[in-house]
């Protein structure tokens, strides 16, 4: 993060407050400051943080602060107050990218369409009018560069932290019935960038081993058809202090992404991997540029394999479960 000495900050986002993303950069920008004022909204609903950061920024004096950050969702905010932050450094977060998402990601619009091009107007014109550019990942910071045409100078990479108050390493103590069963745990909301279906193909391919035990935590019972066996335990929904212990219980951990066909999958490190570094946690990931601007073979605990392939996914546990001790 580029330094703010001196300067008094207004802090903008549209998502909860206690995100960890917002958390994250409001403590760095604190760390150079003279002051920080975080303007945001602890609303459950989205529609009614948006209104009410809407609101404040018709409403309220510019003259006090030297620069703006706007965190989650600059294209929400940017293009429709650029005129109040007129003499002002303006610097965003930009995350995700809306034609990315809705049309190359989850493809709820067709490329070419008016929808896709407001997209990637909307995109273009929140990064034209941003001084500086913060993603989260030196590929990201590529595609946005060559897709949106922002000058690749401006654009800074700042990697995701896990909150460790929650997300630490602890004892390993497996349930009774799980003892003496090799623990392989997935978590995600199920979104197509992960490829799920590759993790279920996979799991297919263990389901015979006894040996294996498999967490999956996620909503897959709305959004892919579920592998069944024996050896598979399906979690819906966890809390955060709870999935943590979940975690502690697994001998591997699937980070991902294992989605080879999206665009967006090539470009991102996904956040779990963050969380089962700081636990200490043995991670599969994906092999592509983005993972690999953080981990490289060697480290400990790293395994990557070929993304889209069940088969490399089933190679990778099998290869762990060796290393770790367990025996045919």
């Amino acid at each position: 993060m580029q330094s703010y000495q001196n300067q008094n900050v207004l802090f903008v986002t549209t998502k909860n407050l206690d995100y960890l993303r917002n958390t994250q950069e409001i403590r760095l920008i604190e760390q150079t400051a003279k002051s920080v004022t975080v303007l945001g909204s602890r609303e459950k609903s989205y529609a009614k943080r948006l209104l009410h950061v809407y609101g404040k920024l018709c409403t309220m004096s510019m003259k006090p602060f030297d620069a703006v950050f706007l965190g989650f969702a600059p294209q929400l905010v940017l293009p429709l107050f650029a005129h109040r932050f007129r003499k002002k450094t303006v610097d965003i977060d930009f995350f995700i990218s809306v034609y990315d998402t809705m049309v190359c990601d989850r493809k709820k619009l067709r490329p070419g369409s008016l929808g896709a091009k407001f997209c990637h107007w909307i995109d273009t014109r929140t990064l034209k009018l941003a001084d500086h550019v913060v993603s989260d990942t030196n590929a990201h910071g590529d595609y946005f560069s060559a897709e949106f045409g922002k000058a690749r100078s401006a654009i800074e990479t700042l990697y995701l932290d896990a909150d460790t108050s929650i997300y630490y390493p602890r004892p390993q103590v497996k349930p009774p019935e799980l003892k003496e069963q090799f623990i392989v745990l997935y978590f995600g909301s199920v979104l197509p960038v992960q490829g799920v279906d590759v993790i279920m193909q996979a799991m297919a391919l263990l389901a015979d081993d006894p040996r294996i035990h498999f967490y999956f935590i996620g909503p897959v019972d709305q959004k892919v058809t579920p592998t069944e066996s024996p050896n598979i335990t399906y979690i819906r929904w966890l809390s955060q202090p709870e999935l943590a212990e979940r975690i502690s219980q697994a001998d591997l951990c699937l980070a991902g992404h294992f989605n080879k066909e999206n665009g967006k999958a090539n470009r991102t490190i996904p956040g779990k991997a963050y969380i089962y570094e700081a636990m200490k946690k043995p991670m599969i990931l994906g092999d592509n540029a983005a993972t690999r601007e953080r981990y490289t073979d060697g480290m400990p605990g790293i395994t990557f394999v070929e993304m889209g392939s069940p088969e490399a996914l089933r190679d990778g546990i099998l290869q762990c479960m060796k290393e770790s001790g367990y025996t045919e």
